[in-house]
């Protein structure tokens, strides 16, 4: 039997080392592998067979729940008719439908998209219409790109340098972007520790940016880049009015405004995109992850009207220099059909909305227990913030993170996080299930 015919679960150390997993201890990992062999609905099952509640929805991407035969049907039909077309001078018509039933969701006034295969590259392309879009307006002094301490934007190196997750850009930082500078991130805990829902304190975190524009001059910066709800750092909720503050302070001095909603879009705050959820209408918006169901790579970036028009005023030819071999692959947007499709069909955009406050009390049960520091939630979204062990950063949160996923439950865990971000199929029996092993693992911590 070959390797390629044997259980995952019989795997030697020897055949594990061929791969260099992603964002993974992999020499932890390969000594103690955990392996999934396949998933359906709200689980998936280890290669002996032991079922695991799926709470992070893959990686916040398999919003719809796994194996939805409508979708991976509809990848596969598209294959065998057609299984590759040109991105550049040709296209083909999936593309052009998937783009209308995006606008169609999207907040008004965001009604182009512009497809990519990742959030990564979604994040670089935004941040390159964005030092496009003033150039082209003769405005081209408009370079300077302001992001936020502690943001994830993916690893590109546009996406890593307004990033500021510092082990994220550590290894890189002599040869990050120029010209990039931060806000600062809105983490507040010693104000808004348990909040329910948007933190009251914050909002003033916002008026740092009237410093860097005075800093910089507003002619020198072209865009603002944040998440709504930032995710990989550990779940921060944006204090109540803040996003429409920095709204305001872009258009008052010319900047565009992008959010990242790679992990926030569809239907994970109770809204289509966050955006909705929030009132505040940016310049772009990055998407990926739930846009398939996690089901085939595909990202993108929707634009406002006024930025893809402003393209559209020159010579006729090429409007931007930007795409990749595989944007608008046809399976991808095959893909994308199916779960907007399905998405749609079971009112899963607003889903969340209707098991948010179900999903708040189990969150703000676990309040009380061992090393508890901090509890942040908005839709079906958790952030449980733990006391590190003196000296052991990250340790805590990674032994309960093993030990859930040992009694049957996945999480995600960020240095001393715990992030819960489950399919929005998720029924309240499940929750209770989520909370309830959490809850034992921190009791035995």
């Amino acid at each position: 039997m070959s390797t390629a015919d044997a259980p995952a679960a019989a795997l030697t150390r020897s055949e594990l080392e061929a791969l260099w997993l992603p964002f993974t201890a992999n020499r932890q990992f390969k000594a103690n592998p955990r392996l999934l062999a396949r998933a359906s609905g709200m689980h998936y099952w280890t290669p002996d067979g032991r079922q695991i509640l799926d709470g992070v929805a893959g990686l916040w991407c398999v919003n719809a729940g796994h194996g939805r035969r409508e979708i991976t049907q509809a990848i596969a039909s598209q294959l065998e008719t057609l299984d590759y077309a040109p991105a550049f001078q040709m296209a083909h018509p999936a593309a052009f439908q998937l783009a209308n039933e995006l606008v169609k969701i999207a907040p008004s006034g965001l009604d182009h998209a512009f497809f990519t295969n990742s959030g990564s590259e979604a994040v670089d392309t935004a941040l390159k219409i964005a030092v496009a879009f003033h150039r082209m307006r003769g405005q081209g002094t408009r370079t300077r790109l302001i992001g936020r301490e502690r943001a994830y934007h993916g690893v590109g190196f546009g996406g890593i340098s307004v990033g500021g997750m510092t082990s994220n850009r550590k290894a890189w930082s002599a040869v990050l972007l120029p010209g990039v500078d931060h806000l600062p991130h809105t983490h507040d805990l010693a104000r808004n520790a348990f909040s329910r829902g948007v933190p009251e304190h914050g909002t003033q975190f916002a008026d740092e940016l009237e410093r860097l524009v005075a800093l910089h001059d507003a002619s020198n910066i072209a865009a603002v880049i944040v998440e709504p709800i930032a995710g990989s750092t550990g779940v921060l909720i944006p204090p109540r009015g803040y996003l429409k503050r920095l709204r305001e302070i872009c258009d008052r001095h010319g900047i565009l405004l992008i959010f990242d909603e790679v992990i926030t879009g569809f239907g994970r705050t109770g809204s289509a995109f966050a955006a909705q959820e929030f009132g505040v209408t940016p310049d772009m918006i990055t998407v990926a992850k739930g846009l398939t169901n996690g089901c085939i790579p595909m990202g993108g970036v929707l634009v406002s009207k006024a930025v893809y028009e402003a393209f559209m005023q020159g010579p006729d030819g090429i409007e931007l220099f930007h795409g990749y071999t595989y944007s608008a692959h046809p399976a991808a947007c095959a893909g994308g059909l199916a779960t907007l499709a399905l998405y749609q069909r079971e009112g899963l955009l607003t889903r969340a909305a209707s098991l948010a406050k179900y999903w708040e009390e189990a969150a703000h049960a676990l309040r009380a227990l061992p090393h508890v520091v901090d509890v942040r939630n908005y839709g079906l979204i958790l952030g449980l913030e733990l006391e590190s062990i003196p000296g052991k950063v990250g340790t805590r949160g990674f032994e309960v993170f093993r030990r859930c996923y040992e009694r049957g439950v996945m999480v995600r865990q960020t240095g001393e996080v715990i992030a819960l971000s489950p399919p929005l199929i998720i029924e309240k029996t499940q929750i209770d299930q989520l909370f309830g092993t959490l809850s034992e693992v921190l009791r035995a911590q």
